[in-house]
Parts: structure tokens; C-alpha cells; sequence
């Protein structure tokens, strides 16, 4: 494997969410306390920012075209003409949107957490193309990484503080793997295997079907928040960190990363609204 490059230098304060829009042959991301949503074209290698009118937490192309993100107050989408309106709102005193996917069934599960961390201020919602909302998990504390196995039967779940890889089965749910560390964002292979963020860890860890951890991947930057696959067949692990929590001397804190054929990457879902 080689080693991981500098996609992008930035000093992000709280990079995250990397997915990567097919249509566009873009990788989004997030920063979410710059309330910012980054277009990277890793062909030219221009990043285009979009601010939004809140911290958001996620950002997820739609089928029409535009966005649909996780915003502090609840769930909006953006048309391709970059027009704003809210699909689903929850405003919770202290609380915000953090991380966010679509499933294969083109519902949007959101998560959120209190600014402050206190546990169970989180909650875990899905928001259908019509706006209908269900809260699925109402005491998280940092809601964070989904992604759904390549079949779609199983759903991989992050609540950070929990140190644990949780899955989902329908309403059964159990515990995929410890990790030994804070695990953030996560993406899953062709080959069903999970790839998770360790915040405050400088590494993405990858564990197999069976919970075993099998690859370690170290990165330049302490934040790591998250990773997604992209380019365009899908071979390269994209990695974001913040500069929030990391030391003075922590030059790439903030960039944007890549792992040139790591693997073989999923396509992302996009939201049909």
C-alpha cells in the first residue's frame, strides 16, 4: 500500500464527512464548525465552499441535484440553483447536527450531539424524502460514523464516547467491534470491510466482516474524523481531520487526505428529494 498524500492543505477547524458525489466527480466535505460545506475536484485540484447558515454537520448530493445537509436546527436541502429550505426541523437548545448518510433505501439518518458532550444529549433520526421524521436512538452522546454493509442488510453505527463499532439488523442491535481508541467516521468496502477514524488517533483502522482488525493506516494529523472512497473507480480512501484539539505542532491539522488504491469503495447514495 502506499503511503498517504496531502490531497488538499487547509487548516479546517472540524473537517468531516467525505462522500463522494459520482455525478459531479467531486468529493464533498464538511467543516462543520466554519459552517462550511468543500466541493474538492480531485482533478484539478480546486475546493469550492459553500457557507450555510448554520454549523453543519453533514453534506449529501441529492438525485435532482444540489444537497441535502444536517444542520444545527434539523434537516435542509439545497437546489442546484442554490436556493435553501428545510425539509425537517428539531431545534434543541445546545445541540447540533454532526454526522449523517443515506441508506440504500434513500432515507437520511442524522445524528446529534450536544455542544457541550453531554452524554445522551444525542439523538439518531431518520428523515424520509417527504420530510417525515422518526427518532430511531434518543441518548446518544456523539452521534457519528453510519455506512451499510454492500448488501444493505446490515448497518454500521458510531456513538464516539462508547469506544465500539455498533450493528444494526433490522431492530436487532449489537456490538461489531471494541476499538481501541475514539472512533469517528466510517465508511465500508466492496468487500464488506469497515474503515473507521480514530479522533485524537492520527489513524484509520480497518476491520473485516468479522469484526477483525486487519490494516492500519497512519496519518500526519492527530484529528482524524473520517473517510470515504472516491476518484473515479472508486480505489481511493479520502481522510479529513480538524484542527480543533490538535497540538501547536501538528503542521497538517485540518488537510485533507488521501490513500491513493486502497481498496475498492461503494457507491454513495444520493437523496431522491
Amino acid at each position: 500500500m502506499t503511503d498517504v498524500e496531502i490531497a488538499l492543505a487547509r487548516r479546517a477547524a472540524l473537517g468531516e464527512g467525505p462522500t463522494w458525489d459520482t455525478a459531479a466527480a467531486r468529493l464533498l466535505w464538511v467543516d462543520i464548525l466554519a459552517s462550511e460545506v468543500h466541493t474538492y475536484d480531485p482533478s484539478t485540484g480546486t475546493d469550492t465552499v459553500r457557507s450555510t447558515p448554520q454549523h453543519v454537520g453533514a453534506a449529501k448530493p441529492r438525485a435532482s441535484g444540489g444537497l441535502v445537509v444536517n444542520l444545527r436546527d434539523g434537516v435542509g436541502l439545497y437546489a442546484p440553483d442554490g436556493s435553501f429550505r428545510w425539509l425537517a426541523e428539531w431545534p434543541e437548545d445546545g445541540c447540533r447536527g454532526n454526522d449523517a448518510a443515506v441508506a440504500p433505501d434513500g432515507v437520511l439518518w442524522a445524528g446529534t450531539m450536544r455542544y457541550d458532550e453531554a452524554p445522551g444529549g444525542g439523538r439518531l433520526r431518520r428523515v424520509t424524502p417527504e420530510g417525515k421524521v422518526t427518532t430511531v436512538l434518543n441518548d446518544v452522546t456523539i452521534s457519528n460514523g453510519l455506512a451499510w454493509s454492500p448488501d444493505g442488510r446490515l448497518m454500521y453505527y458510531v456513538d464516539t464516547p462508547t469506544r465500539r463499532i455498533d450493528v444494526f439488523q433490522g431492530d436487532d442491535r449489537r456490538v461489531f467491534t471494541r476499538v481501541p481508541g475514539l472512533p469517528d467516521g466510517l465508511t465500508v468496502d466492496a468487500d464488506g470491510c469497515v474503515w473507521v477514524a480514530l479522533w485524537g488517533g492520527g489513524r484509520v483502522l480497518r476491520y473485516t466482516p468479522a469484526g477483525e482488525l486487519d490494516r492500519t493506516v497512519e496519518v500526519p494529523a492527530r484529528q482524524t474524523t473520517a473517510c470515504a472512497f472516491g476518484g473515479p473507480d472508486l480505489r481511493d480512501l479520502y481522510i479529513t481531520t480538524a484542527a480543533t484539539g490538535a497540538p501547536d505542532d501538528d503542521a497538517h491539522a485540518g488537510s485533507l487526505f488521501v490513500l491513493p488504491d486502497a481498496g475498492q469503495g461503494l457507491p454513495s447514495p444520493v437523496f431522491p428529494a
